[in-house]
């Protein structure tokens, strides 16, 4: 058992090979303790390399109400009406601490999660004018106005 730190991602692949190669050991055998001290390092080396991100508010919620097998409408009355419900999960309202709590509570969603600001895919998107500029319409009304 000659077990050394994962430096490198050569390092990483030898780990890798012998976690499979112990992967069926005996529990309480030599290799068994060795597959668990390698699936340490190798999880630390992960950790540091290939960090996950949370993930994004809204898409949490979806996934905890298709696991539970419930559509959005499972969350009238925990964080709203129905229509407080189509703005937070369009993306156009975020969440409100009270939100917040009621989700954890209800959907065991980490807060921390939830807590997160939206991704600008989940934003809505704005056009904006500059400020010397007017819309069409409002052009058009200037022009019909009487001088």
């Amino acid at each position: 058992m000659a077990i050394k730190p994962i430096r490198s991602e050569v390092d990483y692949e030898r780990a890798l090979r012998r976690v499979e190669a112990l992967w069926d050991s005996r529990e309480g055998s030599a290799e068994s303790d060795e597959l668990d001290v390698l699936a340490t390092l190798i999880e630390a080396y992960e950790r540091e390399h290939y960090p996950i991100d949370l993930p994004n508010p809204i898409e949490a919620i979806k996934f905890r109400l298709e696991q539970s097998g419930k559509d959005h409408r499972a969350l009238i009355g925990i964080i709203g009406g129905r229509s407080r419900v189509h703005e937070v999960m369009s993306g156009k309202r975020p969440l409100s601490l009270n939100m917040i709590r009621s989700l954890h509570k209800k959907f065991h969603i980490p807060s921390d999660v939830l807590i997160r600001p939206l991704s600008q895919r989940h934003r809505r998107s704005r056009v904006r004018r500059p400020a010397n500029r007017r819309s069409p319409a409002a052009a058009q009304l200037k022009r019909r106005r009487p001088a």
